[in-house]
């Protein structure tokens, strides 16, 4: 007797004909709307009198909501493994997430030749498909770097490139009867679909055994194959043999095959509406009834399986088994992995992602992230050019779930956004009401990181910097303590969350007071930097002159290699006064030999706008970052030292005046309210020496101060830029009274011990 422990599922197994093409696609519907969890379509590509299967499922995913699908099985013969690896991830992420793989060697050679194939022993088919399933994880393994290259006789690639990535882990099921087919399945699928019709007494506990040896054989957990099984029968009020009979009588069947021959899904064959209903409602409900109570009764474990090959991945000192139950955890041998270990710079390898979707399971996850060896790592978007919200090893706390955005008060324009929002999902939210938050330049980057560290944006002239309109936080503390503040509850954390949060919990949300903002007016200018002294310069002085309306920042890239050296201005005017806005941006047209220029009137989320969101990373960034009081002859010329060295392949420079001057120093742990300019160099070699040398030369000499997430120097003296003098003195007494034991250590520490 075998029991896998499989979650149990049902579905139908439905004839494609084409003399009412209607019909199948409404009994794939019935079948949702019983309750089943899987429609599955045979695949016979050389029957005429047949939909193409592939078509087909394409159609019934736009017509169903909530049932996985699936070829039973398909032909590979005739469907390429490189271009049905990109179909099923298609499909998949159109559907949310709703495709299997049913893959068969080929049985109807004759027919399957007809079709211009050439013919295949039996030996060559298993090889074929065994080629094929590699081909087909290849190109889903997109946590990979470079083109794909997979040797095969039948099936290979020679420098593919990868992905698409499916929504979900597609399994791939093989239709298997005989030894050599089996021990395929047990090496590398992911699960057994035989149809009980071609099956003889003992086949199922044969097979079983055939593939857990090969399953073993290969390192793999046998319980990592699912066992399927296609049935059919006829209900009837009085008993016959097998599945002829009550429903009574399906129900003790498949109670039977279930506890004794492990199949955790059974897929019924049949084009009858009345059958369908039946089996859904009376035999689905009650088989899982019993099989649970059995289940219960003798100790059988149940639930998804981790591979052999993940558990493989995971890092020493960190207790998976002991997770927070009820909160998401990714880990390295998942496939989710991939999406979820970088950050937009930088390319991680944490030990565990955590995903918590309410503030009850922040905590959770934080006081179990606590008793874990490695860095704790807290992440809303990842976008941050420092990098920091990833790590290698240990834990990170990703709060990208949390995404809600709540319009709270009308009145005063009180929004509550989730840290895990992006921005651009915000400006998306807000656009009908005529509202904008002043929020970086890019619609990728998290809520929580922006709005915790400054929020340096393209309204920022005009509106002031995102956190200067924060008005309340939630936040965990690092003993698992909830926390609601302003400027009334606990006004000295509120203080400290709006420029150092990072360092004080892990917030969940943030209420800000949205602006008014007309249609704005952004321009772009493409400039020729062959002199970029005197570019930074020109443009500088224009942006400093200019009404608080406009905000612009300037990208310059170094040249060589053949490339010209060129800058790009992306500026917005901050209502929709287009005659205002003309004039000032023909001043700006005059800081350098213009290549390009346009502009155009646009909601704000039209300048940050929604963008998805996939993040792989790579070495990890090397930044300087630094605040400019002002634009001097001599900081823009040796900005253009600095871009002239070879050390620094882009220099970027940002307006940071206007209103965001406007606040009191000492009004947030922000305190940087009297510089004009954030300027960022990333490195143009491997290796941070070299920008260090040439940074601490030429541009740190100018600079007074730093913005945090622009930043990678892990040198100390970085933190007294960061927070000078006072600023740093109450900031340690935070942390002595909220993080006494420094558990947020990962983003410009502050150690309350000092």
């Amino acid at each position: 007797m075998t029991d896998y422990g499989h979650e149990l599922r049902f579905g139908t197994f439905l004839t494609p004909q084409n003399a009412d093409p209607t019909g199948p696609v409404d009994l794939a519907v019935l079948s949702e709307d019983a309750g089943l969890d899987l429609v599955t379509f045979q695949d016979h590509p050389y029957q005429p009198a047949f939909l193409d299967t592939w078509t087909l499922l394409s159609w019934v995913a736009a017509r169903t909501e909530r049932v996985h699908l699936a070829g039973n099985v398909l032909n590979v013969p005739l469907r390429p493994p490189a271009v049905l690896a990109r179909a099923a991830a298609s499909l998949d992420l159109l559907s949310g997430g709703r495709v299997e793989l049913g893959l068969g060697a080929g049985g109807f050679w004759d027919a399957i030749e007809g079709m211009g194939v050439p013919r295949l022993t039996p030996g060559q088919a298993v090889d074929a498909l065994d080629e094929a399933i590699a081909v087909i994880r290849a190109l889903w393994d997109t946590d990979g770097r470079g083109p794909l290259r997979v040797g095969g006789e039948h099936h290979r690639l020679a420098g593919a490139k990868r992905g698409p990535a499916p929504a979900h882990d597609i399994g791939i099921w093989v239709g298997a009867y005989k030894p050599r087919m089996l021990r395929l399945v047990g090496r590398t699928a992911d699960g057994w679909l035989p149809s009980l019709s071609y099956l003889q007494p003992g086949d199922l506990a044969r097979g079983n055994t055939t593939i857990d040896e090969a399953a073993t054989a290969a390192g793999r957990d046998p319980r990592e194959v699912r066992r399927l099984l296609n049935v059919n029968g006829r209900f009837s009020p009085t008993p016959g043999d097998g599945l002829d009979g009550p429903p009574a009588q399906w129900v003790d069947e498949l109670v039977r095959y279930a506890l004794e021959d492990g199949i955790g899904t059974f897929v019924l064959a049949t084009d009858d509406p009345r059958t369908i209903r039946t089996f859904a409602e009376q035999v689905a409900p009650a088989v899982r009834d019993e099989v649970a109570a059995a289940r219960a009764a003798s100790g059988t474990a149940s639930g998804p399986v981790r591979s052999a090959v993940a558990l493989a991945r995971r890092v020493d000192g960190i207790a998976y088994d002991t997770a927070p139950a009820d909160v998401p955890v990714v880990e390295p041998g998942d496939r989710a992995y991939a999406s979820l270990r970088s950050t937009y710079l930088r390319r991680g390898a944490p030990g565990v992602v955590l995903l918590p979707r309410t503030t009850a399971q922040v905590v959770g996850a934080l006081g179990w992230a606590r008793e874990q060896r490695g860095p704790l790592a807290v992440r809303s978007g990842g976008h941050g050019i420092s990098g920091r919200s990833t790590n290698d090893g240990g834990v990170l706390l990703d709060v990208g779930p949390l995404d809600e955005v709540t319009v709270v008060d009308e009145a005063t324009r009180r929004v509550r956004l989730g840290a895990g929002a992006t921005w651009g999902k915000v400006a998306a939210t807000l656009a009908p009401h005529g509202w904008a938050i002043s929020s970086g330049d890019h619609g990728g980057v998290g809520v929580g990181g922006l709005a915790t560290t400054g929020g340096i944006g393209l309204l920022g002239r005009s509106y002031g910097l995102t956190i200067d309109h924060a008005v309340a936080y939630e936040v965990v503390t690092a003993d698992g303590t909830v926390h609601v503040v302003d400027r009334e509850r606990e006004p000295e954390l509120f203080w400290g969350l709006r420029g150092a949060g990072g360092n004080l919990g892990v917030v969940t949300w943030v209420e800000i007071e949205a602006a008014e903002v007309p249609d704005v007016v952004l321009a772009t200018m493409t400039f020729d930097a062959s002199d970029p002294a005197r570019l930074v310069e020109r443009w500088g002085r224009v942006v400093e002159d200019a009404p608080r309306q406009l905000t612009s920042f300037l990208h310059l890239q170094a040249g060589g290699g053949g490339r010209q050296p060129l800058a790009q201005a992306m500026t917005v005017w901050a209502d929709g006064d287009t005659t205002s806005a003309v004039a000032a941006l023909e001043e700006l047209l005059g800081a350098g030999p213009v290549l390009d220029q346009r502009a155009t009137l646009t909601p704000y989320s039209g300048v940050v706008g929604p963008v998805a969101k996939h993040h792989d990373g790579g070495a990890p960034p090397v930044t300087r970052s630094g605040l400019l009081p002002a634009m001097t002859d001599a900081a823009a010329a040796d900005l253009g030292r600095l871009l002239g060295s070879g050390e620094a392949m882009l220099v970027q420079l940002r307006a940071t005046g206007g209103a965001g001057n406007d606040v009191p120093p000492d009004a947030t742990a922000y305190a940087h309210r009297h510089q004009r300019f954030s300027v960022t160099s990333f490195a143009g070699r491997a290796g941070r020496a070299g920008l260090d040398d040439a940074w601490d030369r030429l541009a740190h000499p100018h600079m007074d101060g730093l913005y945090l997430s622009f930043e990678t120097d892990p040198r100390p003296e970085r933190l007294a830029d960061a927070f000078p003098g006072r600023t740093l003195e109450r900031l340690r007494a935070l942390k002595r009274t909220y993080d006494p034991d420094h558990v947020f250590d990962q983003n410009f520490p502050i150690d309350p011990r000092e």
